[in-house]
């Protein structure tokens, strides 16, 4: 039913039950009903159907409403995927472009082709215009219908993920969409992003658990990986960073955060306990 069609019955509703109801009381019930008793039912019977019938229509503009908002939502995140990914590629991916092709000139001029330091540099700024170069055309992607689906979205974001490394990622959550404001799903997803390419990048290993459990004290996320450790790792100023971004996300979000070292493993955890009201 349109927007439009609903707006009229909600305006003749009321004329159409009074009108029907004066013909059936006229033509049927006048025999047995007096005209005081009719007069006071008359008001009773309009109110009871209009608000029988306005529930349901109201209910259906509810509806619309909300498929409104969600489309108005839509088009907006989509518009600020494009800006985004406009500014990355017209700022951060031209920059690390040419900061590129200055260094491979600077390291031919110096002759620092055979340097380890150098190369090392060059590989990290490479990996640094790959990852930009990938958010950039995953922002270009158009989103499915199911945009508003955090749980799918973190699920696709993980098998782009496994598509361009070498990594199995073990995905198990129970935390519902629901549970999470948009502002936690937000800061959530960037720090399962940042644990997660922290992994890739440096734990030296292709198996990386994710974990995410919800209880009625809260949610836990748990980020496992059999890897090196973060203790032993070559670039550790870097992994530093990354895990220095998780923590300072998860402050920010009043949420509990720690990494430590259990048998091989090295486990990431987000916890968040909801406050209970003592009586």
């Amino acid at each position: 039913m349109k927007y439009r069609q609903i707006k009229w019955l909600i305006l003749l509703l009321p004329t159409i039950t009074i009108g029907i109801w004066e013909y059936v009381r006229h033509e049927y019930l006048l025999p047995y009903l007096s005209m005081e008793m009719g007069n006071i039912l008359s008001p009773i019977i309009v109110f009871a159907v209009t608000v029988i019938i306005l529930i349901k229509l109201f209910a259906i503009l509810e509806g619309i409403q909300e498929e409104l908002k969600t489309e108005k939502a839509r088009k907006a995140a989509l518009i600020e995927r494009e800006n985004l990914a406009r500014e990355l590629h017209d700022g951060i991916a031209q920059s690390l472009f040419l900061l590129s092709v200055n260094l491979n000139r600077f390291g031919e001029k110096a002759a620092l082709e055979t340097d380890l330091d150098f190369q090392k540099t060059k590989q990290i700024l490479q990996r640094i215009y790959e990852d930009t170069r990938q958010a950039i055309q995953n922002l270009k992607q158009l989103p499915s219908q199911e945009l508003f689906s955090w749980t799918k979205n973190i699920q696709q974001y993980l098998t782009e993920l496994e598509n361009n490394y070498p990594v199995d990622i073990d995905f198990q959550w129970e935390i519902q969409d629901q549970t999470l404001s948009a502002k936690e799903k937000i800061e959530l997803f960037a720090c399962i992003r940042e644990a997660v390419m922290n992994v890739i990048k440096h734990a030296r290993t292709n198996k990386v658990w994710i974990l995410a459990k919800e209880s009625m004290h809260g949610w836990t996320c748990e980020i496992r990986d059999q890897g090196v450790g973060f203790s032993i790792e070559r670039n550790q100023m870097e992994t530093g960073l990354g895990l220095q971004i998780i923590e300072k996300r998860a402050e920010a979000m009043n949420w509990q955060f720690s990494i430590q070292r259990i048998e091989n493993e090295t486990v990431i955890l987000l916890k968040k306990e909801q406050k209970i009201d003592a009586d």
